[in-house]
């Protein structure tokens, strides 16, 4: 029988035919093709010809394709829809991957065929994507250690071979952690509770095999969970098993695993010549530095702070004129900010649910895209890897552009977050390919599926993503849609989530879910007043984070992460009721990966260019003017990582943006 994933996809727009795999694919087909890679790196690194452009570098983007194929059904599924099975096989390819990546970057031959096009590229006649191209290659070898030899090449190949085991455990420790605990509510339990949210846990109960609701560690349930349940001893229950994921003891336990990652990352950048991991990790990004990293987030950190207090002593006097002594706990603050909200904005969330149902928010994401750039979304029926998957053909004029899946419930078998991927980026070389997108969420699954306004800026956030995907236009994959500076990445998905606030587009799309009426005026009206509502406790968690992410990959690595996380806080003055948005034993954004290792900075240094950027089609007169949303295609959502990042954003805005616009934004300036 033909294993799938080995063979040429004839299916609608060469999708994964997800119906025709099995578990029992993945380890041959993964083995198949990464010896197929190797031959490949061989028969590039041994040409007998003088190297060229066209038979070392444009070569190594044709590299492994039939890896890429089997990894992106794999990994699609090992973070979407997890199982015992998938979770064994990360931990077996892990290391070959990691090997194989050793390989290819310790390959001489192949260096120095790099090495030779490098020294003369000015000879060569290439266009400007192909000298991005040539120069991103020759750095991205450089940066993995092709220089290195002798015992330091093989140092560098354990290190980076033990990253790999240690990044995949701490993914699964989290997904066990998550997935095995949840809260029984009896009936008693419910009162105070919303109905969006009993729904809500019913249906996670019955997920589990459990005739009683449940509340999980999914941020859809948890959440809505601490704001409204007046149980203060259940919230409490609730709060820290929460905070503890990755820290709960046992087999799962992230501490040390965090550590020995942050050892192994210090070491790596030693090799390398950079004297500390951020140095290395921020030295191709838009921050360069450390330092400059640092002046961001304290900028920000401040005045947020100097909020946060104020908000925390309003919400002390609340909680007190309830009768309960002693001080704000972390348990208590989202039940008394929601109390707030109803009170100072005579917002209620509750109300505001039914105009936020899932379908109506897919709808006005795509309505956006529609009007900003032409886009079109037609439903697709094609096999996926879960009943609850959607996908739908995207074109424009006619034309085919991508494939968009969406996979929005929560589930055990689910990572939590939210994130976009690509199981196919877009190329025109070596082969024409159109993109395969996915949008990943974990919302609370319910008859109908009713999102809260932060669910529903997430599903715009993630789209954003999505559209950088679907609107990339470069001859290489590699530089295609999201490949950019990490903290150029977030610029369109955060900017996306300006048109959520849009008051036309709520008009529109914001409409109840029984009766299909619009939202009131007055309840719009009330919503968009109190957007930066609570902002001094949503950027105190978040730039902690990214403040503890920074002091953990500067200098030496700390022997005790909590320890050294807990320094951090105490010179930051963290307000006591507020924790970090992600403790560390379960800062998968830090520790999965080292995607945004000394990288968490990323999304407010985006968030700076954003609000700069929203404010210029509110400079042009419409949250839809056409030149600046052809602009913004043009210059930034189509360029992918072809050339620099601060150079797309001048092409788009004409100056680089400072702090002043993202405090407004967040309703945090002076």
């Amino acid at each position: 029988m033909t294993n799938m994933l080995q063979a040429e996809w004839t299916t609608p727009f060469a999708l994964a035919p997800f119906d025709a795999i099995s578990d029992a694919d993945f380890a041959p087909a993964f083995e198949a093709a990464l010896d197929q890679a190797r031959a490949e790196i061989a028969t590039i690194a041994d040409n007998p010809e003088p190297p060229s452009f066209a038979n070392t570098i444009e070569a190594l983007e044709a590299l492994g394709k039939g890896l890429d194929q089997v990894l992106a059904v794999f990994y699609t599924l090992a973070g979407a829809d997890s199982n015992p099975k998938r979770q064994e096989l990360q931990r077996q390819f892990a290391p070959k991957l990691a090997a194989y990546s050793s390989e290819l970057y310790g390959n001489k031959p192949l260096f120095s065929r790099i090495e030779t096009l490098w020294a003369a590229r000015d000879t060569l006649d290439l266009t400007p994507e192909e000298e991005r191209l040539l120069m991103l290659t020759h750095r991205g070898f450089r940066r993995s250690g092709a220089a290195l030899t002798g015992d330091e090449e093989a140092r560098m190949r354990a290190i980076m071979a033990r990253l790999a085991e240690l990044g995949t455990a701490f993914t699964q420790n989290l997904l066990a952690d998550e997935a095995g605990w949840h809260m029984e509510l009896a009936e008693a339990d419910l009162a105070g509770l919303p109905e969006f949210l009993v729904d809500a846990a019913r249906a996670a109960g019955r997920e589990k095999g459990l005739e009683r609701p449940v509340i999980t560690l999914s941020r859809s349930l948890i959440v809505p969970f601490l704001q409204f349940s007046p149980r203060r001893d259940l919230r409490k229950k609730a709060y820290e098993s929460w905070v503890s994921r990755g820290a709960m003891g046992g087999e799962t336990d992230n501490r040390e695993v965090a550590a020995e990652i942050l050892r192994l990352r210090a070491e790596r950048a030693a090799l390398l010549g950079y004297e500390s991991f951020a140095a290395y990790k921020l030295e191709t990004e838009m921050a360069k530095t450390p330092e400059a990293v640092r002046d961001l987030l304290m900028a920000v950190w401040e005045p947020a702070k100097a909020q946060a207090e104020r908000d925390a002593a309003r919400l002390t006097e609340m909680m007190q004129a309830d009768g309960i002594n002693g001080e704000l706990e972390p348990w208590d603050w989202r039940y008394y900010a929601e109390k707030r909200r109803q009170a100072e904005h005579d917002l209620d969330e509750t109300a505001l649910k039914p105009y936020l149902s899932l379908e109506s928010m897919i709808a006005a994401a795509f309505g956006c895209a529609n009007r900003l750039f032409g886009l079109e979304f037609h439903p697709l029926d094609v096999p996926l890897y879960h009943p609850d998957c959607r996908a739908w053909e995207v074109t424009r004029n006619g034309e085919h552009v991508a494939v968009f899946i969406g996979d929005y419930f929560a589930r055990g078998s689910k990572r939590s977050g939210a994130w976009c991927s690509a199981m196919r980026g877009q190329a025109k070389r070596p082969k024409v390919q159109g993109p395969v997108v996915i949008n990943v969420c974990n919302f609370a699954k319910g008859d109908p599926a009713l999102l809260s306004y932060d669910d529903a800026r997430t599903l715009f956030h993630e789209f954003g993503h999505a559209l950088h995907q679907m609107l990339s236009d470069v001859n290489y994959e590699s530089i295609s849609g999201t490949s950019v500076a990490r903290d150029f990445v977030e610029l369109p998905s955060q900017l996306y989530e300006h048109w959520l606030e849009v008051p036309e587009v709520l008009e529109r799309y914001a409409t109840h879910v029984t009766t299909g009426a619009a939202m009131p005026r007055d309840l719009l009206d009330k919503l968009l007043k109190a957007a930066n509502f609570d902002q001094g406790f949503q950027t105190v968690e978040y730039v902690a984070s990214a403040l503890v992410d920074l002091a953990f990959h500067e200098g030496e690595a700390p022997k005790d992460i909590m320890v050294k996380q807990l320094e951090v806080l105490d010179n930051l003055g963290m307000p006591r009721a507020i924790t970090m948005r992600h403790a560390s034993p379960h800062f998968a954004h830090v520790f999965s990966g080292d995607g945004y290792s000394s990288g968490y900075y990323s999304y407010m240094w985006s968030e700076v260019m954003d609000a700069d950027a929203f404010a210029a089609f509110e400079e042009a007169g419409s949250a839809f003017d056409p030149e600046r949303a052809k602009a913004l295609e043009s210059h930034i959502l189509s360029r992918g990582g072809s050339e620099d990042a601060e150079t797309l954003y001048l092409k788009f805005r004409g100056r680089m943006p400072g702090v002043a616009a993202l405090l407004k934004g967040r309703g945090l300036a002076a």
